[in-house]
């Protein structure tokens, strides 16, 4: 290999490295939230409150979509990562009405 193309294969590494590690930060970063928000669900259950609150959920989708422009992150795409994450908790709220 081309002096080049090893620098370019350890940029490469570097970065998937990168990528790895916060990816694993993801991971742990979720499942902290889902275990507060089943807790939430929880304590929805045990008072009779509904599983879903759009007051908030439009709350935190202004709050994402501030820090995703602030991140330089796509907003749209920050909605979209939100809206999947609240639907999903939704779903958990619901079985905990059951």
């Amino acid at each position: 290999m081309t002096d080049a193309v090893t620098r370019a294969a350890d940029l490469l590494k570097e970065h998937r490295d990168s990528i790895d590690r916060l990816d694993a930060i993801l991971v742990f970063t979720l499942a902290e939230r889902f275990k507060h928000t089943q807790s939430v669900g929880r304590l929805k259950a045990e008072h009779d409150l509904p599983p879903s609150d759009p007051a908030r959920e439009e709350q935190q989708i202004a709050r994402l979509t501030d820090l995703a422009n602030e991140a330089n992150l796509d907003p749209e795409f920050a909605k979209k990562f939100l809206n999947f994450i609240i639907q999903e908790v939704i779903q958990h709220h619901k079985q905990h009405q059951t």
